[in-house]
């Protein structure tokens, strides 16, 4: 038997890796609309950036039910420009959306029932123009909600041609092990979990990395900037038109302490010494680790998009410097 990489480059200088233990191939970026594609976002900029992230090898976009503002408009204007820009390429994307998280008012616009995921995607197929998503995650876990119908309403979604993959986001590890066991005697086993990962939170590290990778899971990233923090815009304090400075946003003034500000300049020495940008040492270090498939980057901008695309010079660290990381996050 021959053996077969986990990893390949193709020709548009993109890195793809296999999802866990399946056939599906993932590029090593990945792009979220969580930001910057909603109603209240400029619309040219979006197509700008989604051109030029599958230009350059990105196939792989990441949605949720209720990313916007307001929410369902970043499915919206994803369907606008799929359906004018990228029309014939369907077959060369991964699209996920997922639902669980607040997305309209009423018992039945949040959490894990049947009732809401089926609603959810039903909506959320409708906004994109899509026949049906490559990747529908349970965004969250519903504690109320038996995991057992959650899981049941997962496969029940595939098998009605509404989605061709499962995924999970954000279960805490004996929850997420649970449903992996539950999906697996369904048939319709897990393909991904996604979790928050970067140098400021390693939570993942202690058990849902490896129980995924043992279960034959992919693993995909979000937020491995941690929110902008881990760029150069933060280098000498709050910049007033930074994410920080809004009122609104998960990246608060009282998080970016003069801690951390420290270490966010210890570890920009480090990058410049090996040719990159701080963003692309963060996003490098979280794919240090080969359990990890992809990594879905943000963007503002096509300059920014391109920067972070850098990363795939530049993905090896040596020892010293992976030492290096860790006293400078241990000092910190």
């Amino acid at each position: 038997m021959s053996y077969i990489p986990a990893e390949h480059r193709y020709n548009n200088g993109m890195s793809y890796h296999y999802c866990g233990n399946s056939g599906l191939q993932l590029p090593r970026i990945s792009l979220g609309l969580w930001h910057n594609f909603g109603e209240i976002d400029d619309f040219s900029t979006a197509t700008e950036m989604i051109r030029y992230a599958f230009d350059h090898g990105v196939t792989h976009f990441d949605l949720a039910n209720n990313y916007g503002p307001p929410p369902g408009s970043a499915e919206t204007n994803f369907g606008k420009i799929l359906s004018t820009e990228l029309k014939n390429h369907r077959d060369e994307l991964i699209i996920s959306s997922k639902a669980g998280h607040e997305m309209w008012p009423g018992p039945y616009g949040d959490w894990g029932s049947r009732k809401s995921l089926t609603a959810s995607i039903d909506q959320s197929l409708k906004r994109t123009g899509l026949e049906y998503f490559d990747i529908f995650y349970s965004h969250r876990h519903d504690p109320r909600t038996p995991l057992e119908e959650t899981m049941q309403a997962l496969a029940d979604i595939v098998r009605q041609g509404k989605a061709l993959y499962i995924g999970l986001s954000k279960y805490p590890p004996e929850k997420a092990q649970e449903a992996y066991q539950i999906l697996q005697s369904l048939h319709v086993p897990c393909l991904i979990y996604q979790d928050k990962y970067n140098m400021f939170h390693r939570d993942p590290e202690k058990a849902s990395i490896a129980l995924a990778a043992n279960h034959g899971v992919g693993f995909i990233v979000f937020s491995p900037l941690a929110q902008g923090l881990l760029t150069n815009r933060y280098l000498h304090g709050i910049p007033t038109d930074s994410r920080a400075a809004k009122p609104s946003g998960f990246l608060k003034t009282s998080q970016i302490t003069q801690n951390k500000l420290a270490c966010v300049n210890c570890l920009n020495e480090l990058a410049r010494k090996r040719g990159q940008t701080l963003a692309e040492l963060a996003i490098a270090w979280v794919l240090r680790d080969e359990r990890i498939t992809s990594v879905i980057v943000g963007s503002s901008s096509v300059k920014q998009l391109e920067d972070n695309l850098k990363v795939l010079n530049n993905t090896a660290f040596t020892a010293d410097e992976l030492k290096q990381i860790d006293g400078i996050l241990g000092a910190h």
